[in-house]
């Protein structure tokens, strides 16, 4: 089992003192400047082009930086961010609801069950506003009510309407605003932009991030790019998983290299299970759907209120239903936060009383709203959800309610950064899913949109200012034995993979790691199957760098190559999440150990002990364990309870 070494505190020291709805002022008043001429001298290297990587790349080259921008996929637009469907938080308190920068803050605290810094949270709160008004600017079709004004809804966790969406496809249109602003900058030769190219591992001179090592995955080729700054905008490692609500692009490699580099990682045990998905139907399947948060809004959550009632559900009279969320949770309902609902679900079809293949689904029913609105109604907010679900099960949702189950979604572990969003390697940037730093254990539906263009539009361009004007930069020779080293190992990485030529594929790998992990490191976690999961991925790492088979060559397109590159990552990275829930002997958020339940079953906190960020450094033997302490002026710490 893979061991571990308590290392000295940490601490966010980029982070302003004094009130907090000061701090963000405080901090771009005190942060350095680069005149325009002077910012063309200078490259940064983004990774990743979904909506914090498109946001900052548009906002940097905006600035006058000469960016060099890297995506997996063929284009900008097929950045994972397009698949978010229900909404983007913002408090503008359009409803006059009651709500405020300060409710949007604690609502935020809370959800993440007291884990994440007030300091963050309330600068993401903040500049929540702004961020609606920079994308109704681009043309982002937002929805708007009959008088013209931009329309919200609710979701889980909070009690006011503060989400505004695009129909089911926000993720998607959102993106192709920041895609507009970027093409611009491409088109004026501020943006060096590399598509079908996949970062290998990072470049790391004098103690700075100074460039990446990518591979083109059309041709092979394996390139060295250098750069003044690195900003990794390269999304979660849900995909660990094997089966979760991402595509199936979607990987750790990126984080994972510059952890192995030097950067922290922190919190990688803290995993969101969405909770409204379309069931998995078999092994066969590579990955799961979501259904939009949104539908919780007129959909109605239930179960048989009868162990192994098989009926279909219009044979099951109202008095014979338990609406059970409406039950437990009455001041919420349907809308509690995704952690709440996700174990709600499984508690339910654990008790027998789950509906479709093998008991494991429950009723999202929109009967009662098509008879309250009308379908024509719901057909306009939700259309293109039930159109996707129908295309998917064959059921018409109009006629029969949805089935849905819990599944990976959203991690909010990522690397460590501080209030500038620069990790332990000066110069390395990480923004979006892929730091630690807003979401504490559990993230509030329609935030992760939020704080991606918080991070790429309006954070970043200040921070990483900052950065630069303190810093007195040399040029790199791209010969130097430094650079060389490290793109001799990416090719070294690579040939040894081809050279393996065993009997097991990638994916059969991938896949009992990915179930290893959802059965014990999972919704719910407990000491016995941490420690069965810290035996086993050592011994299938094992098998895997002896048996895996990878056909093909490194010089040309090589789609199993890509994914044993990154299945070897995993397997990596999953002992680490396993160990760092292990370690945290507390339940939290959606960090859920069945030794740590209050008696009504809910997650029980221990703030005494771990009531910090847990910050993982690599050592070759065993990775050291820093401690950030949370500190809680605004916000006290309380149970969460949404009765």
């Amino acid at each position: 089992m893979l061991d571990y070494v308590l290392g000295d505190p940490i601490s966010d020291t980029a982070a302003p003192g004094g009130p907090i709805e000061n701090r963000w002022d405080t901090r771009r008043f005190s942060a350095k400047l680069v005149n325009p001429a002077n910012r063309r001298k200078h490259r940064v290297i983004v990774v990743g082009t979904g909506l914090a990587g498109g946001s900052a790349g548009a906002t940097l080259a905006e600035q006058g930086y000469h960016v060099v921008q890297f995506c997996f996929q063929d284009s900008p637009r097929r950045a994972h961010s397009v698949a978010a469907q229900g909404g983007i938080n913002a408090a503008k308190n359009y409803r006059n609801d009651g709500d405020s920068v300060y409710r949007l803050f604690y609502d935020t605290v809370k959800g993440g069950d007291f884990r994440s810094r007030e300091s963050n949270v309330y600068r993401l709160s903040e500049v929540s506003a702004q961020i609606i008004d920079h994308c109704v600017a681009q043309g982002v079709p937002f929805a708007r009510e009959y008088g013209g004004l931009l329309d919200t809804r609710s979701f889980g966790g909070v009690q006011v309407q503060r989400t505004f969406y695009a129909r089911g496809q926000t993720g998607q249109q959102l993106l192709i605003g920041a895609y507009q602003a970027l093409s611009r900058q491409i088109d004026a030769g501020n943006v060096e932009l590399h598509p079908r190219t996949e970062m290998l591992d990072l470049i790391v001179i004098d103690g700075r991030a100074r460039g990446i090592v990518a591979r083109d995955l059309i041709t092979g080729e394996i390139e060295t790019h250098l750069a003044d700054a690195v900003v990794l905008a390269t999304g979660g490692y849900g995909n660990v998983f094997y089966l979760s609500t991402n595509a199936k692009g979607s990987n750790a490699s990126a984080i994972w290299r510059a952890y192995k580099r030097g950067a922290y990682l922190a919190n990688p045990c803290y995993t969101q299970i969405h909770p409204t998905c379309i069931p998995r139907t078999g092994e066969h399947q590579s990955k799961l759907t979501l259904m939009s948060e949104s539908l919780r809004n007129d959909g109605r959550i239930w179960v048989p209120a009868r162990q192994g009632d098989n009926r279909p559900p219009d044979q099951i009279p109202e008095n014979e239903r338990d609406y059970y969320l409406e039950r437990i949770y009455p001041s919420f309902g349907n809308l509690v936060p995704r952690d709440v609902a996700s174990r709600a679900a499984k508690n339910q079809c654990d008790a027998g009383r789950g509906v479709g293949p093998g008991g494991l689904g429950v009723y999202l029913d929109f009967a009662a709203a098509i008879a309250r609105m009308g379908k024509p109604a719901v057909e306009a907010k939700y259309g293109n959800l039930f159109d996707m679900y129908a295309r998917i099960t064959a059921e018409d949702p109009y006629q029969v309610p949805m089935r849905i189950y819990p599944a990976v979604h959203y991690t909010m572990g990522g690397l460590w950064v501080d209030y500038d969003l620069q990790t332990t390697i000066p110069g390395l940037f990480a923004i979006g899913e892929a730091n630690f730093s807003d979401h504490g254990a559990n993230r509030l539906g329609a935030s992760a949109l939020m704080q991606g263009l918080a991070d790429g539009y309006f954070v970043l361009p200040v921070t990483l200012n900052h950065y630069i004007a303190s810093t007195a930069f040399t040029p790199v020779d791209p010969h130097a034995a430094e650079v060389a080293a490290v793109e001799n190992e990416a090719r070294d990485r690579i040939e040894r993979l081809l050279s393996i030529q065993g009997n097991r594929t990638v994916d059969s790998f991938h896949r009992e790691l990915g179930t290893l992990l959802w059965d014990h490191c999972g919704m719910s976690r407990n000491e016995a199957g941490l420690h069965k999961v810290l035996d086993r991925i050592p011994e299938l790492r094992e098998e895997f760098w002896k048996s895996v088979t990878v056909p093909g060559a490194g010089a040309e397109l090589n789609k199993e190559l890509e994914k044993a590159n990154r299945v070897a990552d995993f397997l990596e990275f999953g002992e680490l999440m396993a160990l760092d829930a292990l370690v945290r002997a507390e339940s939290c958020g959606g960090h859920f150990r069945e030794e740590h339940q209050t008696p009504t079953g809910e997650a029980q906190r221990d703030d005494e002990r771990f009531s910090h960020v847990a910050a993982w450094e690599y050592q070759d033997k065993a990775p050291v364990l820093h401690k950030e302490a949370l500190q809680f002026d605004y916000i006290h710490q309380t149970q969460r309870s949404y009765v």
